[in-house]
């Protein structure tokens, strides 16, 4: 059976609005991805001083699990007014944790491959490789918006 699914192209856009002694300082920018056709999005409650895995990467699909290099575009949107949340970016080699302040979002995007990060081998302090992984922490019940989006 073949898909009936067509492609499509994500648009992201970031906007900053502000006005600093009269001047607009604000700015619009804008990402565009061709040959989208898979998109996931889920309302994720955090439980209160637990770890939860948000997503995870590989070569094969498992429930949750998606395939590393054809993730595009990633989104974590924490959805609390008050409380931030800990993201945990795993590696098989390294991890590194980003605070997300309540109301504020997370972003990885990729124009080829996957989502990697950098691995140069000239800086000094310890790099993340591969991203395996993604999860969440926070010692308050907290929502998150996760969105990814696939070729």
């Amino acid at each position: 059976m073949a898909s009936t699914i067509t492609s499509g192209t994500l648009t992201v856009k970031l906007t900053e609005s502000v006005s600093l002694n009269g001047s607009d300082m604000g700015a619009t920018n804008t990402l565009t991805v061709a040959a989208i056709n898979e998109v996931s999005q889920r309302i994720v409650t955090l439980d209160a001083g637990n770890v939860r895995a948000l997503f995870e990467f590989g070569t094969v699909v498992a429930p949750g699990k998606f395939i590393s290099a054809n993730v595009k575009y990633l989104r974590i949107t924490n959805k609390d007014d008050t409380n931030g949340v800990s993201l945990n970016l795993e590696s098989a080699s390294s991890n590194c944790w980003v605070v997300v302040l309540a109301g504020q979002s997370f972003l990885l995007s990729a124009s080829t491959g996957g989502i990697e990060a950098d691995d140069d081998t000239t800086i000094a302090a310890p790099t993340l490789q591969d991203i395996t992984k993604i999860s969440a922490h926070s010692a308050n019940v907290i929502d998150l918006d996760c969105y990814i989006a696939l070729t």
